[in-house]
């Protein structure tokens, strides 16, 4: 397994359920940062349709809820669960993280660092930054909030890296 993968990282549900990114080998990920009291929380809806326009392919969104902007996500575990299924998410959520800064999750570490990931350095400077996973768990790009899920540069990346064979 290569070190520039995010199959290296264990993360939690917000069930609680510890999960292992390596449950994603072999698809495409577009991973989020999420916060309940956002103006970007209409996004939640983009996501769901853009999950649904790919559901027949590998392709999976992973959502990771922040309060690290504004306190725009005030909500804990079960409740942010709930808020989600309003929207209709129909893709993991996992327990409330820090995105940036030195308590920031290894994940975002990892994102945040060119030498860990091979690829790019990039924190979020907001909710719904996005980073676009391919099948062997490198970071391939990202996407800063006001880049909405659905967008045709974000569909067009998505669709490139599902063509590759695995």
């Amino acid at each position: 397994m290569s070190t520039n993968s995010i199959y290296q990282f264990n993360v939690q549900k917000i069930s609680g359920q510890d999960i292992n990114l390596a449950d994603y080998k072999n698809k495409v990920l577009l991973v989020v940062n999420t916060a309940s009291e956002c103006s970007f929380t209409p996004q939640l809806k983009d996501l769901v349709a853009l999950k649904n326009e790919f559901s027949e392919q590998d392709f999976e969104i992973l959502s990771f809820p922040s309060n690290d902007f504004g306190g725009q996500e005030p909500l804990e575990g079960d409740a942010i669960a709930t808020f989600c299924e309003n929207y209709g998410a129909n893709f993991p959520i996992f327990d409330k993280i820090i995105v940036r800064g030195p308590y920031a999750n290894p994940l975002y570490k990892f994102f945040a660092d060119k030498k860990q990931n091979g690829k790019l350095s990039s924190v979020p400077r907001w909710n719904f930054h996005k980073f676009l996973i391919n099948r062997e768990g490198e970071v391939t790009d990202f996407y800063y909030p006001f880049t909405n899920p659905t967008s045709s540069k974000i569909k067009k990346k998505i669709n490139k890296l599902l063509a590759v064979a695995h």
